[in-house]
């Protein structure tokens, strides 16, 4: 994986989510209440392949795999970069959302005693 590219590639997402017609008019806070509603949205995405995946709707059994779980978790985590990305566009000096990750990811490691 190229962490570079990406970067450069949820960026990229990030503003095409920007420029759609419907958000170019939209105002900035509205446009951001809406990157955070969507991880939400998205979250709960998760949790319906989980319930497909399992059966535990018995009126429909299984309708899905784990593989469908991971690819919704996968969708939270774009969708939360993008808006990291979101709010950072046009700062360039704080626009690596995947080194912000990683810091984070090292802040959680430490406050559990991993690293």
């Amino acid at each position: 994986m190229n962490i570079e590219r990406t970067n450069d590639l949820i960026h990229a997402v990030s503003s095409w989510i920007d420029h759609s017609p419907e958000n170019l008019a939209r105002d900035p806070e509205a446009l951001l209440w809406g990157r955070a509603a969507k991880v939400a949205e998205e979250a709960g995405e998760v949790v319906a392949a989980l319930i497909g995946a399992t059966g535990q709707n018995p009126r429909k059994g299984r309708t899905g795999t784990l593989a469908d779980v991971e690819r919704e978790l996968l969708d939270v985590a774009i969708t939360a970069l993008a808006a990291l990305a979101h709010m950072r566009a046009g700062d360039p000096e704080q626009a690596d959302v995947l080194g912000m990750l990683g810091q984070h990811v090292e802040m959680v490691a430490r406050r559990a005693g991993l690293a």
